[in-house]
């Protein structure tokens, strides 16, 4: 009886150190972020050291993007992709590099609705919005970012310059106008006006969705400022905060365009948010891209104009 006393043990310890192995071996479990968006926001836990590298292109293959719970108020949107009006590169659309979560909402007790949530997280005051424009620059007629608080009260418009060729273009927000206030939603919108038939007057497309600034937590902020830009990248999209991650590791691509590890972590950050189609899509400098030719700056009835 002992004996058999002492089989059970060893039993019963071997299966919780299986189990044990299980839980600290499991990526999903280290990656898994906050519950909820504080105005703080806290990192989430490394995940489990798996060795060196053996080259660049493993250590670059880490790069992931670990989205955040979605807000638990209205945010839904756009971030287009459909099939283009025919005058596209590739029949393509416009499209917003920003994350996407498919939701069910429930309108009464017995229905529910689904709803597609277009929604970022970013630090900085004045973010940087990027966006895939698949046309010509002699098929634009117009094009301009509008960015509203979530009461609509305030709004900035941006009217921009013809990108010189397709491809994907940043728009930085002006740093003359209020900067984003933390934990706050702000609505977006990208509109173009294309005109792929002369004989035709223009078409407009348009993509939305919204930012929401957060702070870094204490014990973030001390290991960014150590970080490498590369790094960061990193710290950035495991934490959660899509817009930071993708500016920084977008100037870094058009820092150094021939990098082929830059090369393979933006392909797994776009892959991350199913945008991975975009990978291997120019990405636009400033004397390329589009550079804001006027602004407009609304506080309920008052304006102000602004010609750059």
């Amino acid at each position: 009886m002992k004996n058999y006393c002492t089989k059970i043990q060893l039993i019963a310890a071997f299966v919780g150190m299986a189990w044990l192995g299980i839980i600290g071996s499991s990526p999903m479990i280290w990656m898994t972020p906050s519950a909820a968006i504080p105005v703080a926001y806290s990192p989430a836990p490394p995940p489990p050291d798996r060795g060196e590298p053996t080259d660049r292109g493993a250590a670059a293959s880490r790069v992931r993007f670990s989205p955040p719970p979605p807000p638990d108020r209205g945010a839904a949107g756009d971030r287009g992709g459909a099939a283009s009006r025919g005058c596209g590169v590739s029949n393509q659309s416009i499209i917003a590099l920003v994350p996407v979560y498919k939701q069910t909402l429930k309108r009464e007790e017995t229905e529910a609705v689904p709803v597609t949530t277009v929604w970022g997280l970013t630090t900085e005051k004045h973010p940087t919005f990027w966006f895939f424009v698949p046309y010509k620059k002699s098929t634009i007629h117009s094009i301009e970012f509008v960015l509203q608080d979530e009461s609509a009260k305030l709004s900035q418009t941006l009217y921009l310059t013809k990108p010189e060729e397709p491809g994907i273009i940043s728009i930085r927000l002006n740093a003359t106008t209020p900067p984003l206030e933390v934990n706050k939603m702000y609505h977006w919108f990208f509109k173009i006006q294309i005109n792929c038939n002369p004989q035709q007057p223009p078409e407009q497309e348009y993509v939305e969705g919204w930012v929401q600034r957060v702070n870094l937590n204490p014990k973030l902020v001390d290991i960014s400022k150590q970080a490498t830009p590369q790094q960061r990248v990193k710290l950035y999209a495991e934490n959660g905060i899509w817009y930071d991650a993708l500016t920084t590791l977008a100037e870094l691509r058009l820092a150094k365009p021939e990098d082929r590890t830059l090369a393979v972590e933006w392909m797994n950050l776009l892959k991350s948010v199913d945008l991975e189609n975009l990978a291997k899509q120019p990405l636009l400098k400033k004397n390329s891209g589009v550079r804001i030719q006027k602004s407009e700056f609304r506080s309920q009835n008052q304006y102000f104009g602004r010609a750059t």
